[in-house]
């Protein structure tokens, strides 16, 4: 399954900025790869797991503005439409190898 974030933060003034890097930090600290701009995708083994990220985001919210989180399973992520652009190198790397759990 894959856990989706999608946020949108505001970055008027250098105190908003410094929180836009420090959560986009925290993602990718977190195992979270770009998907594209602000959005960020994790594989995650089970619900728990995903569960477990969601609590983790939660603890680190910035001040102000939106953040969205969003489960899917494997075939509904492999089932997503690219309209224009393509697969990144990473992207391609993880998406095309199948997943095993132990």
């Amino acid at each position: 399954m894959r856990l989706l974030i999608m946020f949108d933060l505001p970055m008027n003034d250098n105190f908003e900025k410094k929180e836009y890097r420090e959560f986009r930090h925290f993602l990718i600290e977190n195992g979270f790869l770009m998907l594209q701009y602000s959005v960020y995708t994790r594989i995650c083994t089970n619900q728990a797991m995903a569960d477990n990220y969601i609590k983790k985001i939660e603890n680190y919210i910035p001040t102000d503005g939106s953040i969205r989180g969003l489960i899917i399973t494997e075939k509904q992520y492999e089932k997503m439409k690219i309209f224009l652009g393509k697969k990144s190198k990473q992207e391609s790397i993880i998406t095309d190898k199948k997943m095993i759990i132990f």
